[in-house]
């Protein structure tokens, strides 16, 4: 079942996580210790960023090779869609954080790898239904 569609998803969502760490999501001017600098928010911005972006990633191309075991393949989606929203809450969290500035065109890319986590979930509940329904006819 590596051919299936789910597949092409999770491929896309650890592509999308990977361009994370070039791309910025806000462009400012952040303010610390009140020095005021321009700085470019993405996945390698501070730590703990760095470490969520780099656990969705892998988790989203590991995914792909469970197609054996669909049921631990669909919570794993489930988790990488749930760190997918927090990285998520945690840019819009600290874009409170800079004095001013944009959001980036880029963040379509943030937004496109929790969309490819959840058609990812689609595509393995449709085959879970698939299987399920082969199984009533033997």
């Amino acid at each position: 079942m590596l051919q299936r569609i789910q597949s092409i998803w999770l491929l896309l969502a650890a592509g999308f996580d990977a361009i994370t760490f070039k791309v910025p999501f806000y462009n400012g001017d952040y303010l610390h210790d009140e020095v005021v600098a321009p700085v470019d928010l993405n996945a390698q911005t501070t730590l703990y960023l760095t470490i969520i972006s780099v656990v969705t990633g892998v988790l989203a191309f590991a995914t792909i090779f469970l197609f054996s075991n669909r049921k631990l393949q669909l919570r794993l989606v489930y988790l990488g869609l749930f760190l997918s929203l927090a990285l998520l809450a945690i840019y819009l969290f600290l874009i409170n954080e800079f004095n001013g500035g944009t959001v980036s065109i880029w963040a379509v890319f943030y937004f496109a790898m929790a969309v490819a986590f959840i058609l990812a979930a689609r595509g393995i509940r449709a085959d879970e239904k698939l299987i399920r329904s082969m199984n009533r006819f033997r």
